[in-house]
């Protein structure tokens, strides 16, 4: 049987014992060291580690076997050992946080189905043969959840669904729900911390940024690191101020864009304009989704939806009723929960966010649109004919808005404008179709310098104010 060492600087891990493949002695032998620098390898006096799963800042993760269960239970061992040079202090906090999740993991694991279960957490004392110092490490093993994460899915099999991303939402709302209920703070939502099970049950791991809420702490709470993901926090979380329920919503939406996008969070936040541009990534998405998505992503986290049970009854609500976010609305926050992190500018969310090529091709085509819609009408039914092109613009503004028609919606138009103007001369009146078209093109040429000046305007006050 081959066992790893879990030491982090050994230099061979790989240990093989063939008096190991008897299940007698496997079962009674006391204790094996590795063979390259004498670390304890049977963890705890029964756990085996056999494969390396993966590393991080604060320790690694290891494939083990129990061999105190009847069928050799397989586990995940995580060992704490934090990389660089820590101060005494950040590696209290960081030691902290470790024996957090497993408190955590205790407490919320055996009561909930998508939580994975703790089996032991202990501390394992050893010389350091080169050293001559003792070493302290520690370790949790906790329930293997045998699937694949969401952010492999993601990269095996491309882009989620509607229906797949709805899927993900409404379970592991539940199992915030739950989380939330229990005053904990999970702080780290995201693909590759969503499992998928062999039988198709979505968990939610590692729970090593967790956060407790103490009743009644307040202001005595001791500030801790900040941990989070960079692109799925939310602009509290990463200025280091108060983080509430809507944080872990927040940071679900952003999860969810990225498996209806295929795309980091980051490439769909427009950092010049300060605000969300998603939509154009996702082909097709129902209204109600997008809504919900937007309101999850709103800078502020009183305007998000106040639980997780509130954002699956907008899921599975009736499409008519309102989900859009308003300004009233109220959310149960706990005791503040701060940390320390580098300030970054907090982002604003549009709902109906236009870039400025997409604002100035609009500006041209309201122009053209525009004074071809005036020209013909005032032609057929003269003065009225003005009142009623004008209000044909402000249809066409609002259309744009709605993002009713976009993109290539508007070349389509405009072509189609023109070839009714060519075979339809009643249209033209008296006037030629080249004067018409001409007439067109400089009010739609004109409609984009006005906007680009108003818009050179806005931006220079804004800076200012």
């Amino acid at each position: 049987m081959e066992i790893l060492c879990t030491r982090p600087e050994c230099s061979h891990p790989k240990n093989h014992f063939s008096d190991l493949d008897d299940p007698t002695t496997l079962k009674t032998v006391q204790q094996k060291y590795c063979t390259s620098c004498g670390m304890p390898l049977i963890l705890a006096g029964r756990y085996l580690p056999s494969k390396l799963l993966g590393k991080g800042g604060f320790g690694a993760a290891f494939l083990a076997k129990d061999r105190y269960t009847p069928t050799m239970r397989l586990c995940v061992v995580k060992q704490f050992q934090p990389e660089g040079n820590l101060t005494a202090q950040a590696l209290a906090i960081a030691q902290e946080l470790f024996e957090r999740e497993a408190v955590t993991l205790e407490e919320l694991g055996s009561k909930h189905p998508q939580i994975p279960q703790l089996y032991a957490f202990f501390p394992l004392v050893v010389s350091n043969g080169l050293t001559k110092q003792e070493e302290q490490f520690f370790y949790l093993v906790q329930e293997l959840i045998d699937g694949e994460d969401l952010e492999t899915e993601l990269r095996k099999n491309g882009v989620f669904s509607e229906a797949e991303v709805i899927e993900v939402m409404t379970e592991i709302l539940g199992v915030l729900q739950f989380i939330h209920d229990h005053n904990c703070i999970h702080r780290d939502i995201k693909p590759s911390n969503i499992m998928r099970d062999k039988q198709g049950r979505l968990y939610l791991l590692d729970f090593g940024a967790v956060k407790q809420v103490t009743a009644g702490a307040g202001n005595q709470q001791k500030r801790s690191t900040g941990i989070f993901s960079m692109g799925f926090a939310p602009p509290e979380q990463m200025q280091g101020s108060t983080v509430y329920p809507a944080t872990d919503l927040y940071a679900l939406a952003t999860t969810c864009l990225n498996l209806l996008t295929g795309k980091p969070p980051e490439e769909l936040y427009d950092s010049y304009h300060n605000c969300w541009n998603w939509k154009p990534n996702v082909p097709k998405i129902s209204d109600k989704l997008a809504a919900i998505l937007d309101r999850l992503l709103l800078p502020i986290p009183n305007d998000r939806y106040g639980s997780a049970t509130e954002v699956l009854q907008a899921l599975h609500s009736s499409p008519s009723l309102p989900i859009k976010p308003t300004p009233n609305t109220t959310v149960q926050t706990p005791s503040p929960i701060p940390l320390i992190v580098s300030p970054s500018p907090s982002s604003k969310v549009a709902k109906h966010s236009f870039s400025s090529v997409e604002l100035l091709l609009s500006a041209g085509f309201t122009g053209f649109e525009g004074a071809l819609l005036i020209i013909v009408l005032k032609g057929l039914i003269a003065a009225p004919g003005i009142i009623l092109g004008c209000m044909g613009i402000g249809g066409l503004i609002y259309a744009q808005y709605r993002r009713m028609i976009e993109g290539k919606d508007l070349l389509i138009i405009g072509v189609i404008s023109a070839l009714l103007l060519m075979f339809m001369p009643i249209l033209r009146g008296s006037l030629s179709l080249p004067y018409i078209l001409i007439i067109a093109v400089i009010s739609g040429a004109g409609l984009i310098a006005v906007t680009s000046l108003f818009r050179l305007i806005y931006q220079l006050l804004s800076r200012i104010l």
